[in-house]
């Protein structure tokens, strides 16, 4: 009797205490969840934190390769930079050497000779009237004039304002030593007649006889004979363009160059040749009329 009571009292006591010890179970675990729930929500969080601090090391690793590229690039440039300023600066002083040797060879080229000088300064009116060009390169002085001054167009003889210049001029050359001094005739393109009006075939013929008036006149003049020489051109050796009648004009001329004596032939031939046979008697020159006014040099005895 008393055991049965016992049991009556025990089983409501058991399932009190049961029910206590679950709940604080049930507490337990809501609460361990809610812990697990907010680590899970941290562990998110770091792992979000983590794959942006991954993604931004990897930019920043990406940036640091790309600067050091640039970098190395801005290097071999900075190289290629300095490279390109010493070869100038080493072209610099080159062009610096070579503008000093053009600046001393152009002076040298433009020194005049003691003949230029007294050349010009005893034609100096004429010069100045535009009758006469005078110019010297490389000791070789020329004495240029308009064929308008000296001759009628396609005429051989010497007009009265020619012949006085032209008497001038060797009243300047016959002192000058060591020349040779050499008439060049020149002329435009322009043909001559071919209807029996003029005594030339070409304008070679025509310019060479030129040559030879005017170095008849300079003979005549004083100025000795084995300084005298005597070319024609003709249209072949023109200083301006014959398309226009000012270019036709310019190549219409009389040059009488004064050349180092050592390009005369006598002197060549001389140079070469330590004993040469005398000459045989020179034959008469082609029959070329003198210029009028002009006396053929007198024969000597």
């Amino acid at each position: 009797m008393r055991l049965r009571w016992f049991f009556l009292l025990l089983v409501p006591l058991v399932g009190c205490v049961s029910q206590k010890a679950l709940d604080a179970k049930s507490l337990e675990v809501n609460t361990l969840k809610r812990q697990y729930d907010e680590q899970q929500e941290q562990m998110k969080a770091l792992e979000q934190k983590l794959s942006e601090t991954r993604t931004a090391a990897e930019k920043a690793q990406k940036e640091n390769a790309e600067l050091e590229s640039s970098l190395a690039e801005s290097d071999t440039e900075r190289r290629a930079l300095r490279k390109r300023v010493d070869e100038l600066a080493e072209l610099n002083k080159e062009l610096s050497r070579n503008t000093e040797k053009l600046e001393a060879a152009k002076e040298a080229l433009e020194k005049k000779s003691a003949e230029y000088e007294s050349l010009a300064k005893s034609l100096k009116d004429e010069i100045k009237n535009g009758k006469i060009e005078l110019s010297e390169l490389k000791g070789r002085m020329v004495v240029k004039m308009k064929d308008k001054i000296l001759f009628s167009s396609g005429s051989t003889k010497l007009n009265k304002e020619g012949q006085e210049a032209l008497e001038k001029v060797a009243q300047a050359l016959k002192d000058v030593q060591g020349k040779l001094i050499r008439v060049e005739g020149h002329t435009d393109n322009v043909p001559l007649p071919t209807d029996g009006k003029s005594e030339f075939a070409s304008n070679w013929e025509l310019s060479t006889t030129r040559a030879l008036v005017v170095l008849q006149l300079l003979q005549a003049q004083g100025v000795p004979p084995n300084m005298l020489a005597a070319l024609g051109y003709g249209e072949y050796q023109p200083i301006a363009s014959n398309q226009t009648a000012e270019g036709r004009s310019l190549n219409r001329r009389i040059e009488i160059v004064l050349a180092p004596s050592e390009q005369a032939p006598s002197a060549q031939v001389a140079a070469s040749v330590k004993k040469a046979p005398a000459p045989a008697p020179a034959k008469p020159a082609a029959d070329v009329k003198p210029a009028s006014g002009v006396k053929p040099a007198a024969k000597k005895k």
